[in-house]
């Protein structure tokens, strides 16, 4: 029996590919995205230019690869990237939650993995955040203590 699913794409590809009617588009889009390890921007770029329907009907079809060869890359480039799906950190109680700072984004996951610990309640030992562990050259901080 075969799975029907692709285990090199993350539910947002699926998404995006469920909004595809033609069902051979479909099973070509999410065969490339898992072969060309495509990003979902990258995916939602060649749907949105029609890659799969132009190539059908192009008569050089490596004029058509070339072209979206080259517009992916410049999507590949952009910061954007480094973050693959937005991540919504509503439950930490930020204010200006698009401009935080790494510090602060760590002490509110802290605050929340520390109360979550403490409900666990007897039989587990939470010891210390940020507890400084010093050799001879350096020192280094352990985020959290059990």
């Amino acid at each position: 029996m075969c799975d029907a699913l692709r285990h090199e794409l993350n539910w947002t590809h699926y998404r995006t590919l469920l909004r595809i009617e033609n069902d051979a588009a479909r099973r070509w889009y999410m065969n490339e995205t898992a072969t060309q390890n495509w990003t979902t921007r990258a995916l939602e770029r060649q749907i949105g230019t029609l890659y799969y329907e132009r190539l059908l009907s192009s008569q050089d079809r490596a004029a058509v690869e070339n072209e979206a060869s080259v517009n992916l890359q410049a999507i590949a480039n952009s910061p954007r990237e480094f973050v693959r799906d937005p991540v919504l950190l509503e439950f930490l109680g930020l204010p200006n939650a698009g401009t935080v700072l790494e510090s602060d984004l760590e002490q509110a996951l802290m605050n929340q993995l520390q109360g979550f610990l403490l409900e666990l309640g007897k039989g587990f030992a939470f010891v210390a955040r940020q507890q400084r562990i010093s050799t001879e050259s350096r020192d280094f901080y352990i985020d959290l203590v059990f």
